[in-house]
């Protein structure tokens, strides 16, 4: 019986794991009780960007923006250029900012200074204070617990396979390899339900704010993508495609070169 301590291991990583994925997921599937005034309101843009695809999704919509406008000049090598000093809120002076007293700079070190950005922050803060987002501490948790029931995964095979070593060849080692199949199971079934139902671990939009994009009247991603020349001349409809952006992505641009210039050095 000198491979009971190993099954014991086994059991105890894999239902301390389990468990800890467990709360973890229900603490950010239940952040703070949306104000009923919110859940009426209407998501303004950069509140949309930021529930479907985070601080980067701002970002991206930012410089969107502000290249329809023609106060940007994005290449499709990654660089972006100011055209346009004068930035008309918070986020688009951090643009200007980011981008250095230059003018120009590549749209990854703009993308890394935009998601630490003060405004980018104060949104997030604001919309997890509404209950429409979930608070960053909540996606560390999910996202630690994830690879604690990985880790614990692997404890359990590597257990079993000591347990193994342990045993007179015999009796044989299947009654003893059935005692770990539970704890496998129940860790390889909680990695495979977080990947169907919490991939990427990281949801930023809370079940409210779910509710909230889910009523944002907008073509799909292929649709918008496939919109023709209105996308890519500044002389289209800036409002729909602003809003394909916040919640698709740069999926949702139809130039080549725009999207080039976005998607290759933005990490989506």
């Amino acid at each position: 019986m000198l491979w009971v301590p190993f099954l014991l291991v086994a059991w105890g990583a894999a239902v301390i794991s389990c468990v800890r994925l467990c709360r973890a997921a229900v603490a950010a599937a239940h952040p703070l009780d949306p104000d009923p005034a919110v859940g009426r309101a209407a998501l303004d843009l950069y509140e949309t960007a930021f529930l479907a695809g985070g601080p980067r999704r701002v970002g991206d919509l930012a410089l969107v923006a502000m290249y329809r406008e023609r106060r940007l000049l994005l290449a499709h090598t990654g660089w972006v250029t100011v055209v346009d000093p004068e930035g008309r809120d918070a986020l688009e002076r951090s643009v200007i900012s980011a981008i250095g007293p230059e003018g120009q700079s590549p749209v990854s070190a703009v993308r890394t200074a935009l998601a630490a950005a003060e405004p980018v922050r104060a949104l997030a803060d604001r919309l997890v204070d509404a209950g429409l987002a979930v608070s960053a501490a909540a996606r560390t948790d999910v996202a630690a617990a994830v690879r604690q029931v990985g880790a614990a995964c692997v404890l359990v095979l590597l257990s079993a396979a000591g347990a193994l070593l342990l045993v007179p060849p015999a009796p044989g080692h299947g009654p003893v390899a059935a005692w770990f199949i539970l704890p496998l199971l129940l860790t390889a079934a909680c990695l495979v339900i977080a990947r169907v139902e919490a991939h990427p671990y990281s949801r930023w939009a809370s079940p409210a704010g779910q509710q909230l994009l889910g009523r944002i009247d907008v073509p799909p991603r292929r649709a918008a993508a496939r919109g023709g020349g209105a996308a890519a001349d500044p002389g289209g409809d800036d409002g729909e495609l602003l809003t394909a952006v916040a919640v698709h992505g740069t999926a949702a641009l139809s130039d080549p070169a725009l999207r080039a210039a976005l998607k290759a050095h933005w990490g989506q």
